[in-house]
């Protein structure tokens, strides 16, 4: 269960928010340089990344997690799950870029500059199922949100081969697969321009609904990925359009507060872990773990695309207060 908003301000500042729901907080910020070696845990096969990156992720001696982030040229990635929708590839091939699911959100920031970069080698790139490999890992199905500069804001999901790039105007996604099915359940909740329902919406463009609300109904308050994927747009789609950076951030955080998810172990065992927003153009990272409650800033500056080491900022998840008197 995780839930992705992207929104783009009036002055052209592009923001990637997500919740990441899973039982345990397993996330820290970290940074990850120019030039990187890792290995696969799906073959042990060696790869180079070609750029920096800042994001939310784990680092062990020859493997790094990254669920969300940013790279040096702004191409902004987060992975989700993808609830029995995955199609993965059994059979190995030398001759391709073959990866665990969960291991593409930190290829994408590792290796491309943009959407356009990515798409055009999506073609090349497998997620593999555990059948042949010695390290099970199962069947970890995800789907990804990918950004940009630009204005592009897409899905890839994993649906075929090769997987399948869906332009996203509206900005949303959570877990459900069928990404057409749940725009198709937003039409009781808004009206779509028709730019929106032609597929012509212009890049940049920060709302694809009409604002018309008269007849519609409102939408529905509990945590599944269908009701959280209607509650997240519709809120988007209604609230003010940010004018920069600073304002963006804080619309995020607060659409986020509509589908984060609290914890109830007595029912289920994940919920909202950390929720982070990405900015683009300032290669920005603002964590916010579920017991913290403040937000930590990790920003990729020119001075680190010098450096050689990767990074993990360890943020203690407790309450974190300031105390005036």
């Amino acid at each position: 269960m995780c839930t992705s908003i992207y929104q783009v301000t009036d002055d052209r500042t592009h923001l990637l928010a997500r919740t990441m729901d899973w039982p345990v907080l397993a996330v820290s910020p970290l940074f990850v340089p120019r030039n990187f070696r890792w290995q696969s845990v799906y073959n042990q096969r060696v790869y180079q990344n070609k750029y920096a990156l800042v994001g939310g992720g784990s680092l062990s001696a020859h493997h790094v997690d990254v669920s969300d982030g940013v790279n040096e040229y702004g191409l902004m990635a987060q992975k989700l799950t993808f609830d029995n929708g995955a199609t993965l590839v059994d059979q190995p091939d030398d001759s391709r870029v073959q990866l665990a699911a969960y291991e593409f959100a930190f290829y994408i920031l590792g290796n491309f500059k943009s959407v356009a970069d990515l798409a055009d080698h999506i073609g090349e790139i497998d997620l593999m199922s555990d059948v042949h490999n010695d390290i099970k890992f199962g069947k970890s199905e995800m789907h990804f949100a990918v950004a940009d500069r630009t204005g592009r804001i897409v899905v890839v999901e994993p649906t075929s081969q090769p997987m399948r790039i869906i332009e996203n105007p509206l900005g949303v996604v959570t877990n459900s697969p069928d990404y057409d099915r749940q725009l198709k359940q937003m039409e009781k909740y808004v009206d779509f321009t028709p730019a929106f329902q032609a597929g012509k919406v212009p890049l940049n463009t920060p709302r694809v609904t009409t604002g018309r609300l008269s007849g519609k109904a409102n939408p529905p308050g509990y945590y599944s990925p269908s009701a959280r994927f209607i509650r997240a747009a519709y809120l988007r789609e209604r609230s003010d359009v940010p004018e920069d950076k600073t304002s963006g951030i804080t619309s995020e955080f607060h659409l986020l507060d509509s589908v984060t998810v609290p914890q109830n172990s007595r029912h289920q065992p994940t919920y909202s872990v950390y929720r982070s927003v990405t900015v683009s153009e300032g290669r920005e990272y603002y964590f916010q773990s579920y017991h913290r409650g403040d937000t930590t800033k990790l920003q990729l500056t020119d001075d680190m695309l010098e450096w050689s080491h990767p990074k993990i900022y360890h943020v203690p998840d407790r309450l974190a207060v300031r105390e005036v008197k």
